[in-house]
């Protein structure tokens, strides 16, 4: 099995984030990678694939979600997107990091309710389709370079940061003395949502 280089940053999203959001295209690696990262812990695997479980998340999303026990991952949430409302409410209640590790295809991020539901509560990054850096097993992010454009750009081709702005965790941790997130080396294709938009960045950190 290959190793993602989107992993390791959507490890470290899980640890301080209520809600990290995986997208991409279908037989980019979603569901492979949800389970990798779920295989060394006690998360729960669920896929809206599956006709039962899409139908009950369909049919009483709140129930659905005040059901699952622990942290919990669910695939191809974009079929169901009325359990982000009723995610966004548990999130609410307990803003433990780690809770939802969701995943969905790229076309999730347009739909109305995910910015709107999950503001400041969910960090979202883009998984593309196995590279060959990843194939061979080195480091390199040319599959994010070649696929960004406009703001997602490589900032040596913008001249200027990655972020578009400084968000309220940003902000935050400088305040504590805490590196900003650019720190990270996140990818160029994660998103940032804040106040109910969605800007790009390196790490989406909502």
């Amino acid at each position: 099995m290959f190793r993602r280089h989107i992993e390791p940053k959507v490890r470290e999203a899980l640890a301080d984030t209520p809600v990290v959001l995986v997208v991409g295209p279908r037989q980019a690696g979603k569901s492979t990678l949800v389970a990798t990262l779920a295989s060394a812990t006690t998360r729960r695997v669920l896929t809206l694939d599956d006709a039962p479980v899409l139908a009950a998340a369909r049919a009483d999303p709140v129930g659905f979600v005040a059901g699952l026990q622990g942290d919990v991952a669910l695939d191809e949430v974009q079929r169901a997107p009325e359990l982000l409302l009723a995610i966004k409410a548990s999130v609410d209640r307990d803003r433990r990091p780690g809770r939802f590790l969701l995943t969905g295809s790229a076309n999730v991020l347009t739909l109305p309710r995910v910015a709107d539901a999950l503001t400041r509560r969910i960090d979202v990054h883009t998984l593309w389709p196995l590279s060959q850096a990843e194939i061979e097993g080195s480091p390199g992010d040319a599959v994010e370079r070649l696929f960004a454009v406009g703001p997602l750009a490589p900032r040596e081709a913008r001249g200027g940061p990655w972020s578009l702005g400084p968000s309220r965790r940003a902000t935050r941790r400088q305040g504590r003395g805490r590196p900003h997130d650019e720190a990270r080396g996140s990818p160029p294709m994660s998103r940032r949502c804040s106040l109910g938009t969605c800007a790009t960045s390196p790490t989406s950190r909502a």
